[in-house]
């Protein structure tokens, strides 16, 4: 089969089209044919060794849909034709995967298979967030970073569902219609920690009750200053620049900070399950919406890394290995 392999460490260029070995089940495991996997910021990560899973060489990306083609040994919930989903699976840059049954999702009916993809690592870390992180109420003012981003944009669709008002920052004025059409009530081009009096102004002082920050380390300490006492900071952003050192006593306000590992959010089959219905049932709904602004050829990861690390993407990048 044909996969995206990487060799060794460095820029986008070391992400070559290979030949690959065709995977086969394990005890518990299904083969699946990949339809869509997604690009994320943490593949990047990868790729330059910040968070490397398994020796080289090896096909990064860890979030697809397809449809199941074989069947290990002890696996009895699915059969050969049914589409699934996944997410924090290595190898999904690829034609075809070994996945554990116990980490795919069924995909209903009536969501396709690019959508499924499209919302398994993004979606699931923003209803997290949402629903366990900060669970904001009717009312309330969140602050979204990169609310033009695929993140952002779940981040911002959900909020809204629950009533709170958003403010979005992105880091170009071209980005302001993106975050806009997710439903932020007001949009600041911010860039680094230059957000803190606008925001400030916006609240009548008092500051926002959360900020889901995954701008990086520039912007953990402006987005502590814009809190309101008690307020939460969630941030999920250290793969960008200095991880912040924190000193307990340097935290204003009584406020309180998170950060959200993704094994955390999905840590027993149930939650998984749970997230990822809520998700599809929301899409259905018409409530959330999925928004893919980027398909790349399998062979054109290395196009998508760079376009995802240049921050001028907005929304969802996909691979697409039938092209």
């Amino acid at each position: 089969m044909r996969a995206v392999v990487l060799n060794e460490l460095g820029g986008p260029e070391v992400l070559r089209l290979r030949e690959w070995p065709d995977p086969e089940p394990g005890p518990g495991e299904l083969v699946v044919d990949i339809e869509f996997a997604g690009v994320n910021f943490m593949d990047t990560g990868t790729r330059v060794g910040f968070s490397l899973p398994r020796e080289l060489p090896l096909v990064p990306g860890v979030e697809g849909a397809g449809r199941v083609s074989a069947i290990g040994e002890g696996v009895h919930d699915f059969a050969v034709g049914d589409r699934v989903a996944w997410v924090s699976v290595p190898g999904s840059y690829a034609e075809r995967i070994a996945v554990p049954a116990d980490r795919v999702v069924p995909v209903p009916d009536d969501i396709p298979s690019d959508v499924a993809a499209a919302t398994m690592m993004q979606g699931i870390t923003a209803h997290h967030f949402v629903t366990e992180s900060a669970p904001l109420a009717e009312g309330d003012t969140a602050l979204v970073h990169a609310a033009a981003g695929g993140v952002g944009r779940m981040l911002t669709h959900l909020l809204k569902l629950r009533g709170v008002r958003v403010i979005g920052l992105v880091s170009r004025e071209e980005k302001v219609p993106a975050a806009k059409s997710a439903g932020a009530d007001e949009v600041l081009v911010s860039v680094d920690g230059d957000f803190v009096d606008r925001v400030k102004d916006l609240t009548g002082g008092e500051g926002v009750h959360a900020v889901f920050d995954g701008g990086g380390a520039s912007t953990f300490w402006p987005s502590t200053e814009v809190l309101r006492r008690s307020g939460t900071l969630v941030y999920f952003g250290p793969l960008i620049g200095d991880i912040p050192t924190v000193r307990l006593f340097d935290l204003p306000k009584s406020i309180k900070v998170t950060y959200a590992v993704f094994a955390d959010h999905i840590h027993s089959r149930e939650l998984l399950l749970r997230h990822a219905g809520d998700l599809f049932d929301k899409i259905r709904e018409g409530g959330l919406r999925i928004d893919i602004t980027g398909r790349y050829p399998l062979g054109e990861a290395d196009r998508a890394h760079t376009d995802i690390e240049s921050r001028r993407t907005s929304g969802k990048l996909l691979l697409d290995p039938s092209r």
